[in-house]
């Protein structure tokens, strides 16, 4: 049994550096996750956290089937889809440095909401983000070859490894959300940081895909 759509141990290991700092990087979900686990409990945080991890399940196969199906009928266009994509990730990078996160969980306390509700809510805020489907289309093309035989395989396999891999982030942000936003509320250092580490990764792998096709030319 041949294990082809696994990428080699480099292209992983830059892909878990990215997906970290993806997931402390605050944005909606974050909010969502330790707002609710600050107003109604860890169990709803959780429950939040579970419904947008679904979001992600659904968006990642939803993109990685575009982006395959892409590749197989044009490997041209989906070469230019990278290079539009690292531009992209240029441009989220100075959006980081020039307006920084925004981070406002609620942390007055609410009447418990089922936990379907609150898992629904999850994948309501995902689901209804669109800048995730436009980052995961320019996101995963950076970590696969458009002449690889074995990309459509590696592009499913990406998509999904993406949140095993940040659950060891997020959960224990939603365990200790009360911890979490109280440091972010007394120390905006903490998310500047976060912010320029975002733009630092995210501009370094733009600039990489950029200067190998510069080269190619």
């Amino acid at each position: 049994m041949t294990f082809d759509f696994i990428p080699d141990t480099a292209t992983l290991i830059q892909f878990a550096l990215a997906t970290f700092v993806i997931a402390i990087t605050p944005g909606p979900d974050m909010t969502l996750f330790v707002g609710r686990a600050l107003s109604q409990g860890r169990a709803a945080g959780m429950a939040c956290m579970a419904g947008a991890m679904t979001g992600i399940v659904i968006h990642t196969v939803i993109v990685a089937f575009g982006l395959s199906a892409l590749l197989i009928a044009s490997p041209a266009a989906f070469l230019t889809l990278k290079i539009v994509g690292a531009g992209y990730l240029v441009w989220l990078a100075w959006q980081a440095i020039r307006r920084g996160a925004t981070f406002s969980p609620r942390t007055r306390r609410e009447a418990a909401r089922p936990l379907f509700r609150n898992w629904a809510t999850g994948i309501g805020i995902n689901l209804s983000n669109p800048k995730i489907v436009l980052f995961f289309m320019t996101f995963l093309p950076q970590f696969v070859s458009a002449s690889d035989p074995h990309a459509a395989g590696k592009l499913f396999f990406l998509g999904l490894t993406f949140i095993p891999l940040s659950l060891p982030v997020t959960i224990p942000l939603v365990l200790m959300a009360d911890g979490f936003a109280g440091l972010l509320r007394r120390n905006r250092r903490i998310t500047r940081f976060v912010d320029y580490l975002f733009a630092g990764v995210f501009g370094a792998f733009a600039l990489k895909i950029l200067s190998a096709q510069a080269r190619q030319v």
